[in-house]
């Protein structure tokens, strides 16, 4: 396959195997810079380090979740500098092909998730024991692909840090998205909370309302602030989880109600806000963070409790994944301008099949 350029400038490259040795096939970042240089590369086994460590697995990766901070990092704008050449991805969904003489978790030929930081946009990835969990035989694995970072995050900003009560009201703005959704999803099935969604278009709010919020808000069309306090009747809300940032988060962080609180976990306009003191004095709300990689770092068990309580909830049907494309490996320059042209709605994930 010849190498073909991408609408990003991005080149792709299928190579082949020599020496009779199986081939397989990852993405590789030669460079970061304002347009990255991506190509879909091959390794041999004979050329490379394949066994895995005592506590290691070596894992044959089915999907790979596709998030922003992999475009970042690509373009060497990610908090968490890497240093090129390296292979993005950071969440996968997999089988188990071969386990170091200390792991006692997993098996060969069990189904898992994983989180890997980076190089799980690969049909093979190696990670540490404790950095998978095993899948239920009723979750499928595209489902199971979606959980570790969109949910992962949904989940420690509602229960760890806002500590969502039932019969509270939330609201999530880019509620469209792959991390909007799953918190629209856990807050109405699991916390048994009203959720208020609001995004930028009509399409974006009408998949808001399908996927369980009680209500949707066009904010490019409408006031956030306003719209908010007309549909609490003057109260506010008691919770919101805000990713977008610049005036969408002043105008979120006026809707919140009497000891309200609110969650920062992006800025998916590009701008980084400065926070008002005196409307956090005035209403006695309480402005948070979540930043799910550090918890895997800093509080390992809590970070271990919230994978295990989303393969329950989707075991037990509680919570339903929303996948919004599926891209195959070769297509990894398509799926990451999909994401960067804001086409994407719901987790987008890469095919290693």
């Amino acid at each position: 396959m010849p190498g073909a350029w991408g609408p990003l400038g991005i080149k792709g490259k299928i190579g082949s195997g020599s020496l009779g040795c199986d081939t397989h096939m990852l993405c590789d970042l030669h460079q970061a810079e304002a347009v990255s240089l991506l190509n879909l590369c091959s390794w041999l086994n004979a050329g490379v380090n394949v066994c895995p460590l005592l506590s290691q697995v070596r894992v044959r990766v089915h999907y790979c979740g596709l998030n922003f901070a992999d475009i970042l990092a690509c373009r060497g704008l990610y908090q968490e500098k890497r240093t090129p050449p390296f292979t993005p991805g950071m969440e996968f969904s997999g089988t188990v092909m071969e386990t170091g003489e200390n792991v006692s978790a997993v098996k060969e030929g069990h189904r898992v998730i994983g989180v890997s930081g980076i190089s799980a946009m690969a049909e093979e990835c190696i990670v540490d024991e404790k950095a998978l969990w095993q899948i239920p035989d009723n979750v499928s694995s595209e489902d199971a692909a979606v959980l570790p970072v969109a949910y992962g995050t949904a989940w420690l900003a509602l229960h760890h840090r806002a500590h969502l009560q039932p019969r509270e009201t939330v609201l999530v703005t880019a509620g469209a998205g792959a991390t909007g959704l799953a918190i629209i999803d856990l807050a109405v099935s699991v916390f048994q909370a009203k959720v208020i969604g609001a995004a930028g278009s009509d399409p974006k709010c009408q998949l808001i309302l399908a996927n369980g919020a009680s209500h949707a808000v066009n904010y490019s069309q409408n006031s956030l602030r306003e719209q908010v306090t007309a549909l609490t009747g003057g109260r506010g809300v008691n919770v919101a989880i805000e990713a977008v940032g610049g005036d969408i988060f002043k105008a979120t962080l006026q809707s919140l109600a009497w000891e309200g609180r609110i969650v920062v976990m992006g800025f998916a306009g590009g701008k980084i806000p400065s926070i008002p003191a005196n409307l956090l004095l005035l209403k006695n709300v309480s402005a948070m963070g979540v930043y799910w990689g550090r918890y895997q770092q800093e509080d390992f068990p809590l970070f271990s409790s919230a994978m295990s309580s989303l393969l329950q909830y989707c075991q037990e049907g509680k919570i339903h994944p929303h996948i919004g494309t599926v891209f195959k490996l070769e297509e990894v320059n398509e799926a990451f301008n999909h994401v960067l042209q804001r086409k994407s709605t719901g987790k987008v994930i890469i095919s290693m099949k």
